[in-house]
């Protein structure tokens, strides 16, 4: 610690600095530009002083790892006692194409699966469905019924690996029939280890992918998160996502921010229905993207965790260190991969990357170079697996635990991002009735984040075409004859073997039961009932995506967005 003369000495010593050293070698050394900024556009100093964290307290604002307020990490050994978890993206095509490729992963050393889904399941539609013609198994893997889950994981131990589902309208019904495959093999449902996505909230803000409106598919989040305490305790029934905010053209402060709002709301809401913080917060994930801005990003990570553990203490009475812990995945950010020269996107993975690590993550995604073009190659997956594998093994960074702290730049952008995120967090809270939940719904509905999000990315877009903001390959650095590496194309006759195997299953398959399985389901809609239970029963009887989500749809009804209709 400074004391008050120390850093009265500092800022003295600065500006002498500035005046007899800085300013007489301008015009020899120069600056690059005028202003410098991260790609949030977040302005930057030229230098960084104990002076600019003087109201730093080291115990209280930083302390050790795997003690509060977890800047510094959230376990105290961090990746010296293990690596992040390893955890690429896959699925394409139908389950057999998607099952050879976590075979080639698993093969290749990663250590937990991803699994992508087709459109038609993330909006909860049948393959069969007149929607889902000309997307069945392009951007991901088709899931039907427990048929294909059951293909999906052929040859996978579900007790040993840990899975991730990005899925979100729908996820309830995967949920349901990973539940139920455990079930069909044995494997007990405290064993399962992984993650559904199941971020609702976020869909509204930025994704745009939903089934019913937003207070029912809220509802359904928690009846997922209640499930998963009594039922699944290993598996994490909601991961909380700023990827996609960012995706959408946000800052990297408005990401943290809407984030966690969105956390808050959901722990709000399982409070609301008599859950207890330390029973369920322990079972929260979160999701975050990585960008380009090396330091920003170590900032905004670090900052995510403080500002997570104070308010689950302070506002919702969390206990336990388990409840006030914020773990989160990354992944590389898919925004700022480019079309042309791609294999530069190699580049910026591994920057992207190092920021997660440096930040202190808990698992990591990579892209693949070549992701701007197509669904990602096998080479191209392997070389982004082995950019994690370099990072972890060759480079030194997962030796020291959080070994950027202490940096007066990174100190201060930390401080800078939190201080920014608490201010976004009261303005939501203002916007309803004073608590987190009722703000985000209301923002939402009257288009508050659209709104944050789209003002930020356009001043984005702007400053790239004025050339304010260099991507490089893309507005600086271009070249006549462009690399074009082999990509992936997923087989035409993906969509006719998908609607054979969904044929097969309807044939075989107890109609009756069927039928019962979903008067089920929505008897427990009806009766506020948490439907987790009978969702299970009616994948087990082979009810197909499709017939389950459109019970709630009758209940609930359809949702259509208001922002941009007349």
């Amino acid at each position: 610690m400074y004391d008050e003369e120390d850093l009265a000495a500092i800022r003295a010593d600065r500006e002498r600095w500035a005046a007899d050293t800085l300013e007489p070698t301008r015009e020899r050394y120069g600056e690059r530009r005028d202003r410098f900024a991260t790609v949030s556009n977040l302005e930057v100093d030229r230098l960084y002083t104990p002076a600019d964290v003087a109201d730093l307290d080291y115990r209280e604002d930083l302390g050790f790892p795997g003690e509060e307020p977890y800047t510094r990490g959230v376990y105290p050994t961090m990746y010296r006692g293990r690596p992040w978890t390893m955890r690429q993206f896959a699925g394409f095509g139908t389950a057999t194409e998607t099952n050879d490729r976590f075979h080639y992963l698993i093969e290749n050393g990663q250590t937990g699966l991803s699994t992508a889904f087709d459109m038609p399941s993330l909006m909860g539609l049948d393959s069969d469905d007149e929607m889902a013609l000309g997307e069945v198994g392009k951007e991901g893997v088709a899931v039907d019924t427990l048929r294909d889950m059951e293909v999906l994981f052929e040859g996978i131990d579900l007790a040993e690996v840990s899975t991730s589902f990005t899925i979100n309208p729908s996820a309830p019904v995967i949920y349901a029939m990973y539940v139920a495959l455990a079930d069909e093999r044995g494997v007990p449902r405290s064993a399962l280890r992984g993650t559904l996505q199941n971020d609702m909230l976020k869909e509204f803000i930025a994704q745009k992918e939903w089934i019913v409106p937003p207070e029912p598919s809220l509802d359904l989040v928690v009846d997922t998160i209640e499930f998963a305490v009594e039922e699944t305790p290993r598996f994490k029934p909601i991961s909380v996502s700023g990827y996609h905010i960012r995706e959408a053209g946000s800052t990297a402060i408005q990401e943290l921010a809407f984030t966690l709002a969105d956390g808050f709301a959901y722990v709000e809401a399982c409070l609301d229905r008599g859950m207890d913080v330390d029973a369920f917060a322990p079972q929260f994930s979160f999701f975050f993207n990585a960008h380009n801005s090396l330091l920003e990003e170590v900032a905004k990570f670090r900052a995510a965790r403080r500002l997570y553990a104070r308010r689950m203490r302070e506002a919702y009475g969390a206990e336990t260190d388990a409840a006030t812990q914020l773990k989160f995945h990354t992944q590389t950010a898919g925004q700022s991969l480019t079309a042309q020269q791609p294999l530069n996107n190699v580049v910026r993975v591994t920057i992207q990357a190092l920021a997660g690590v440096l930040g202190g993550t808990q698992s990591l995604h990579t892209n693949s170079f070549d992701e701007a073009l197509a669904l990602p190659s096998e080479r191209a997956v392997r070389v982004a697996l082995r950019t994690q594998q370099i990072i972890a093994e060759e480079s030194g960074v997962a030796d020291t635990i959080d070994p950027l702290g202490g940096s007066f730049a990174v100190e201060a952008l930390t401080n800078e991002i939190e201080e920014a995120a608490i201010d976004y967090l009261d303005e939501i809270a203002s916007l309803g009735d004073g608590s987190i939940r009722d703000g985000v719904l209301t923002g939402i509905e009257g288009g508050y984040f659209h709104r944050e999000i789209q003002e930020a990315s356009y001043e984005y877009q702007a400053r790239v075409d004025a050339g304010e903001e260099t991507v490089v390959g893309v507005n600086t650095y271009t070249v006549e004859e462009d690399t074009r590496p082999d990509v992936l194309r997923v087989d035409e006759g993906t969509r006719d073997r998908q609607l054979s195997r969904l044929e097969s299953v309807k044939t075989e398959r107890d109609e009756d039961a069927v039928d019962r399985a979903l008067a089920n389901v929505r008897s427990a809609i009806r009766s506020d009932e948490n439907v987790m239970p009978a969702i299970v029963e009616a994948v087990k009887a082979y009810a197909t995506m499709g017939e389950i989500m459109a019970v709630f749809e009758d209940e609930h009804g359809s949702y259509r967005e208001r922002i941009g209709v007349a």
